[in-house]
């Protein structure tokens, strides 16, 4: 699928869909508590769905409509399916899952596609042998087979990405010993917060050493529960910065500002740069402004990285993207892959370790790549909106990870956005 995006005037509102972070979190903890739990304005996406046919087949129960999910939960019971376990493009749930499978009593296998496959699962599975999971794998990624359960036990931890951490403090409450993690860095802190904010209410018992060392207390149950889905601030992001392009004015609905959300931050780096932001009674609205190139650091907030990079394309000066080395390790390196698109388009990006310089410009309507990453369709989609000339994207299929409707919803904000199959 291609999206095929000419300039325009984007002036309008948008309902930004429900949290996928808080979404895949409620179906993993839904299925290990015992009891019926209910998940109300699910994020309806490929990854949350992965998240959730995981959980069916690992031996809890789901019944789904558009607006709600009731998941029967397995009470830490995990059954083995007969097949692997297949979670798609979501590495959220590749590295869930893997903690969910420690949990069974036989062995577990665990895949996913192309590029799900080319993520590392390694540390986390070292750090499940450590607490007494059978681990079968040769490369440190998927596929996987993992056997428990696990007892328990003192852990190093590795905090190149949150979700690591983040897995073992979902699964390990339920092992008979419960866990000790010791951290030397940690990217990504609010995300971990979220996963903490989780197991604080539902009363999950566990003491902290600030995020270098967690220890949870083991034998416990996850309780049922019934719970509303937050909008999504990552996804929020792409309209909040084409509300920001000098001449638009976006209003972004469905956010919750007093969320846990670490990615809420993108109001803060909009006004940094120059946009307009006002909190209304009906949403938070993003108004246009002149533009100007900022450092920002965004080891908290990783997945801003593209969005911000296509409007730091249109900034005066030079934006710098730092301290965000694990980007390079999501669904793409997007460090690399904003470089590259953004330089078919005339900006000039120069790559670092753990940063991508954005010298601001002109973009030039160009043939691009989406390389299956829905983040950068997106954002290479918003930028087009303000480039000269036509720009059409590739592998945009990609959006229907997090954001199905994005192309709906951005042609209804007066973006001039065609769909061809």
């Amino acid at each position: 699928m291609k999206f095929v995006v000419k300039p325009g005037v984007s002036k309008g509102r948008a309902l930004i869909p429900a949290s996928k972070s808080h979404t895949i979190r409620a179906v993993f903890i839904a299925a290990l508590a015992d009891g019926e739990s209910v998940i109300r304005n699910p994020l309806q996406s490929s990854d949350s769905h992965s998240a959730l046919e995981a959980v069916n087949r690992l031996g809890a129960e789901v019944e789904t409509s558009e607006s709600v999910w009731r998941i029967y939960g397995t009470g830490g019971r995990i059954s083995a399916p007969p097949s692997p376990v297949n979670v798609g493009n979501s590495g959220t749930t590749a590295r869930f899952v893997l903690s969910t499978a420690s949990l069974g009593l036989a062995p577990i296998t665990i895949t996913g596609d192309v590029q799900t496959s080319s993520r590392p699962m390694g540390p986390l599975l070292s750090a499940l042998q450590s607490i007494g999971a059978r681990v079968s794998c040769t490369t440190g990624t998927l596929p996987a087979t993992v056997e428990g359960p696990i007892d328990g036990g003192s852990v190093s931890v590795d905090g190149t990405t949150s979700q690591y951490l983040s897995s073992l403090l979902i699964h390990t409450p339920l092992a008979p010993r419960g866990a000790q993690m010791v951290l030397t860095s940690l990217n990504e802190k609010p995300y971990v917060d979220m996963t903490l904010k989780w197991l604080d209410e539902l009363d999950i018992e566990y003491e902290r050493d600030g995020y270098s060392m967690f220890r949870v207390r083991g034998g416990q149950v996850y309780p049922p529960f019934d719970k509303i889905m937050p909008g999504d601030f990552s996804s929020a992001a792409f309209f909040a910065c084409l509300g920001a392009i000098p001449g638009n004015e976006v209003t972004l609905l469905g956010l919750d500002m007093d969320d846990i959300q670490g990615d809420k931050a993108i109001i803060n780096y909009l006004t940094q740069m120059g946009a307009v932001v006002t909190f209304e009674k009906e949403g938070i609205r993003v108004k246009g402004a002149k533009l100007k190139g900022v450092d920002l650091d965004l080891n908290a907030t990783p997945d801003a990285l593209p969005a911000l990079a296509a409007l730091a394309s249109l900034a005066d000066g030079v934006t710098t993207l730092g301290n965000v080395p694990q980007a390079r390790i999501k669904e793409t390196d997007r460090i690399s892959v904003m470089a590259g698109e953004l330089g078919k388009m005339g900006i000039r990006c120069v790559e670092k370790p753990d940063a991508l310089v954005i010298h601001g410009g002109s973009p030039q309507g160009a043939k691009v790549s989406g390389h299956g990453d829905h983040r950068v369709v997106m954002s290479l989609a918003v930028i087009a909106s303000a480039a000269d000339g036509v720009t059409e994207i590739s592998a945009a299929e990609a959006v229907k990870v997090t954001f199905p409707n994005f192309g709906d919803l951005f042609s209804s904000c007066g973006g001039r956005l065609t769909t061809i199959p």
